[in-house]
């Protein structure tokens, strides 16, 4: 056998034996990452853009896989699970959909009441952080004949749902009959400031007046209980009452009958 024949078959046979160490080496690391990472699972995100209150399609969804090590308990793992399901934020495509901003589509109670999202911004207010069937009283600023007025719009409105997004609220979607919808959704765009105060159920009437101005508390006094004869103004507010000292009677003089003692 040739010198150079010898040569090329013990490279060639040291370039196999790297080679089949080298890919040993590569499938030995590739399974301990695996066995660390653990194995993986699908989980749902969407295909497309999903507007919030959306009955969520099939065709509207698709799997991406993670390792299940870093599959949190929050991530949609089953697909029957978003069945009559819809979002309560909006999803553009490649989001992940997670338990907490999907709902039931049954959710409004009326067949004639609606569901309307309200988010806060810059003219919308949250006094409190709400939860579903919570319920809420509206109060918006705005003008009225060219004059600043606040004034209570809407009372006792059920909370349906509630939009977070890690753990912060955003908003809340509003069931209210479809008769109330467009005035609502009016003063949503173009009240100046509209706050929304979470509800004592069962506390009676709001001693709110309507609308709002400012009194100054000296000049104010309480009328007595029972009294109704308290005059009004026009805008529904009690008049301020100064009470003043009763001035005493001047003194009478008394006249004596003649011959009399």
């Amino acid at each position: 056998m040739l010198e150079s024949k010898r040569r090329a078959i013990i490279f060639l046979a040291l370039s196999l034996i790297l080679a089949a160490t080298a890919g040993f080496l590569f499938l030995k690391k590739i399974k301990d990452l695996n066995s660390q990472l653990g194995e993986m699972v699908d989980i749902y995100v969407a295909s497309t853009d999903i507007a919030s209150r959306a009955l969520i399609a099939p065709d509207q969804i698709k799997t991406m896989q993670i390792p299940k090590k870093y599959a949190d308990h929050s991530y949609v793992t089953d697909k029957l699970s978003l069945k009559n399901q819809v979002t309560v934020v909006p999803l553009s495509e490649g989001d992940i959909i997670t338990k907490n901003i999907i709902k039931p589509a049954a959710t409004v109670r009326d067949q004639n009441n609606r569901l309307v999202t309200v988010y806060a911004s810059g003219n919308i207010v949250f006094d409190q952080q709400l939860e579903a069937l919570d319920r809420v009283d509206i109060i918006v600023s705005h003008e009225v004949n060219g004059k600043s007025a606040t004034e209570v719009f809407m009372k006792d409105v059920p909370v349906a749902m509630v939009a977070k997004t890690d753990d912060q609220f955003k908003g809340v979607a509003l069931e209210m009959p479809f008769e109330q919808v467009p005035a609502f959704i009016h003063q949503q765009h173009y009240a100046e400031v509209m706050r929304i105060l979470k509800a004592n159920v069962g506390k009676g009437e709001l001693g709110i007046p309507q609308p709002f101005q400012d009194q100054n508390p000296k000049e104010t006094t309480a009328p007595a209980a029972g009294d109704k004869s308290q005059p009004k103004p026009a805008n529904g507010q009690p008049a301020s009452v100064k009470q003043t000292p009763a001035k005493p009677a001047p003194p009478t003089s008394v006249v004596k009958p003649e011959g009399k003692s």
